[in-house]
């Protein structure tokens, strides 16, 4: 190796213990590996299940050792030349893919947002419009990864040659999306607009929730129009459920043309409905209506009591059909929450 090539060496690794040094992943690689959706489709057709991203350091670290390990195998040798070639199509790779997802990504909202226009009642409906924005969700989630990796190899590869990547044609716009419990218009609204957290509706947010099971539509109705006169441009959020008391606010809203964000259940064990209470009040809800329930009614009820939201609370009517078995207890914990908020 020539002394000017051995300058260029030295100067040249100067910028890699930036990149390489702190024995943990970097924001971009936290944000795409560290919180994965709780459920996924990674193969159309697949049903949704829980599959685990890489760890954010080892993608960080295996990503960069792709690039460095070529480097420091070609330099000083025959294919020395030909190594910045080598490298660069290393990077467009990822490149390649990421827009191959983005496309599939494109279809599959086309998809949904036909689907919205043309709303159907039925479980089989239901559940291939569901299973649809999942898998839209999981490739926006593999596209924000490869992106991640992308643009890590791109400055590496850059450290090492002091060339700047770019593609022979095309745009490197990265974003990166985290999952968010929204319904399919939402969904798309988000999509569009590049939110890299939770989904912000627009306007005062009125929260609503109920059990699966609920026959007393009237009453709700009255209370749900008697908040849409103070608040006239309200968004109502709900638990999204597709029957019972949420099925009943959903139709209101459609009559009066009031917006609905629908945070339902993506998997997460046993705490996520509480988890998703919990993000609900972060919404900053004006007003509040809950129908009696299960614990999860009585835990949203203390969420919206500790935040001071005015809560409109109804009971279950005595006749009413349980939509499960309560557990020992359970059938008092709406009013014990009353008792105790």
């Amino acid at each position: 190796m020539t002394k000017k090539s051995a300058k260029k060496t030295v100067s040249t690794f100067a910028d890699l213990p930036e990149l390489i040094a702190e024995e943990t992943a970097n924001p971009a690689f936290e944000a795409s590996f560290g919180d994965p959706l709780p459920l996924s489709i990674i193969e159309p057709g697949d049903e949704p299940g829980e599959h685990t991203m890489p760890e954010p350091f080892t993608a960080q670290k295996v990503c960069g050792e792709l690039i460095t390990s070529l480097y420091c195998l070609l330099t000083d040798t025959r294919l020395d030349p030909l190594a910045p070639q080598i490298a660069w199509g290393i990077v467009n790779s990822f490149h390649f893919v990421a827009g191959t997802v983005e496309r599939q990504e494109d279809r599959l909202a086309d998809k949904i947002r036909d689907m919205t226009r043309r709303m159907e009642p039925g479980e089989v409906f239901n559940k291939d419009l569901e299973d649809t924005q999942l898998q839209c969700r999981s490739l926006a989630e593999q596209r924000a990864a490869i992106e991640t990796l992308r643009d890590y190899a791109a400055a590496m590869y850059r450290a090492c040659w002091r060339r700047a990547w770019a593609p022979t044609k095309g745009s490197k716009a990265s974003s990166v999306t985290t999952a968010s419990y929204i319904n399919a218009l939402d969904f798309l609204q988000e999509r569009a607009l590049a939110k890299r957290e939770k989904h912000q509706p627009q306007g005062p947010v009125v929260i609503f929730s109920g059990p699966a099971v609920w026959e007393e539509w009237q009453p709700l109705w009255a209370k749900l129009s008697e908040i849409k006169a103070r608040v006239p441009h309200m968004t109502l959020v709900t638990t999204g459920q597709r029957k019972g008391a949420d099925a009943i606010a959903a139709a209101w809203a459609a009559r009066e043309g009031v917006p609905v964000v629908a945070y339902g259940l993506y998997g997460g064990g046993r705490k996520a409905p509480y988890q998703r209470n919990r993000k609900m009040g972060e919404l900053e809800p004006v007003e509040a209506v809950l129908c009696e329930g299960s614990g999860i009614q009585a835990n949203l009820y203390q969420t919206m009591r500790k935040q001071g939201v005015p809560i409109h609370a109804f009971r279950k009517p005595k006749d009413a059909p349980a939509s499960r078995k309560p557990q020992d207890g359970e059938g008092d914990t709406f009013r014990q929450a009353r008792r105790t908020a």
